[in-house]
């Protein structure tokens, strides 16, 4: 009864998110308020000490995953954080791009730098700075969040075909399931999704559009933290694949760094100012993600997502990787993923990597379903539960054809 009960309380936390701008009630004190009190209910009904031991185990297990997500996301946000204050994102976005083009080459290009940029670094830091660039145009409000959306997709379709683009593809290489060559054929998939929904996106839009000129100087600091926060991403993913060192250790290593350099600066006001911006961090943000892992931990705890892996036990590959796509849309992809390697299904090569795609690109479906969506929604203004529902038919099919692609491309090579 106890797990009903909680799995109700599971779905409440999913209607304050979608019906947000009616109740009136941010989304983040929603979620942390009915993640928290699942787990206070889990010990409140255990029927033995042994079970509440057992219960304090995994709670403790689950607010380390979350405190690392955490640490993680406070170093990549105060970077970005000062990059933008200093006007380097907007500038690098000048240099990168043409000063005025059309909106569909824009949206086209958003979409491959997102992509490239979430294969080589992780999918928190891609989108941050991906939000960064279109935020810098004079965008009007649908268009910006027709981008938003493309560069939810865009990021976690791009981290599938490299172990440091997403943790579930690392999970997967790392089980022995599949190897780095063939992970590199997901990069077909990944790419034709992402260019048809910008295509998609693009039907319709008119005009050119312009990037706010940005005449700044910088001086030695500014130019020094880039520096170190580009690094810092290299770094991420030369030191994960050759030591193992965790992701999270590494940014903040180039967090400790930046405020290092801060002493570098001429005034103490100045450095002073270096330090604060760790303050500017919108922790709404930060608040939801809480809400959210705890609550897919309490289902984990009381076995939901071990029935998952069951079910999908009972269909043939090909359908149930599709459909596991579309749960981690409204489960976390890393605990789903665990769960059904837990499973030990026997499954080809062909299915391994049509696994890894689905439930890499499976949760841009719902803006819950991904950590890159997560930051949009927070991010991006106007961009709800509700507005991104209304590209889901776009998204549902563009992850399809990526599905479809990642099944029978390998199949080419490994029949």
């Amino acid at each position: 009864m106890l797990h009903y009960f909680l799995m109700g309380l599971a779905v409440l936390a999913l209607l304050s998110i979608v019906f947000e701008e009616v109740i009136h009630v941010n989304k983040a004190k929603t979620t942390l308020f009915f993640g928290c009190i699942s787990w206070v209910l889990l010990f409140f009904f255990a029927e033995s000490d042994q079970q509440r031991e057992s219960t304090t185990h995994f709670l403790n297990e689950n607010l380390l995953e979350i405190a690392t997500l955490w640490l993680f996301l406070m170093s990549t946000m105060t970077f970005v954080a000062y990059l933008n204050a200093k006007g380097l994102i907007q500038t690098f976005v000048q240099k990168l791009f043409p000063h005025t083009l059309s909106k569909r080459l824009l949206l086209i290009l958003v979409a491959l730098f997102a992509l490239v940029l979430s294969a080589i670094c992780d999918n928190v830091t891609a989108t941050l700075v991906s939000i960064g660039l279109v935020q810098s145009f004079n965008l009007e409000k649908p268009d910006k969040l027709k981008m938003a959306a493309l560069i939810v997709f865009a990021v976690n379709s791009g981290g599938v075909a490299l172990i440091t683009g997403d943790v579930t593809t690392l999970m997967i290489f790392l089980g022995g399931h599949v190897h780095m060559g063939e992970l590199l054929i997901l990069l077909i998939p990944s790419a034709v999704s992402v260019t048809a929904l910008a295509l998609m996106f693009s039907a319709g839009m008119k005009g050119q559009v312009t990037t706010e000129i940005v005449e700044r100087k910088f001086n030695g600091v500014d130019l020094t933290i880039a520096g170190t926060f580009f690094s810092t991403i290299l770094c991420t993913m030369l030191f994960n694949v050759l030591f193992s060192v965790p992701p999270v250790l590494t940014f903040m290593t180039g967090l400790s760094i930046m405020f290092l350099v801060g002493r570098m600066a001429q005034t103490d006001d100045e450095q002073t100012q270096i330090l604060e911006y760790i303050r500017k961090i919108e922790y709404d943000t930060l608040l939801f993600f809480l809400g959210i892992l705890l609550l897919v931990g309490m289902l984990q705890e009381i076995h939901v997502l071990a029935k998952v892996a069951e079910w999908y036990s009972e269909i043939a590959p090909i359908y149930s990787n599709y459909i596991a796509g579309a749960v981690s849309a409204l489960l976390d992809n890393v605990p789903l993923t665990a769960a059904l390697l837990k499973a030990n299904p026997e499954l080809s090569t062909t299915d391994w990597l049509g696994l890894t795609y689905s439930v890499g690109v499976g949760g841009s479906l719902l803006i819950i379903g991904s950590a890159a969506g997560i930051i949009t929604m927070s991010k991006v203004e106007g961009m709800t539960f509700g507005a991104y529902l209304k590209f889901f038919p776009a998204l549902l099919i563009c992850y399809t054809i990526g599905y479809s692609l990642s099944i029978y491309l390998p199949s080419l090579f490994f029949s």
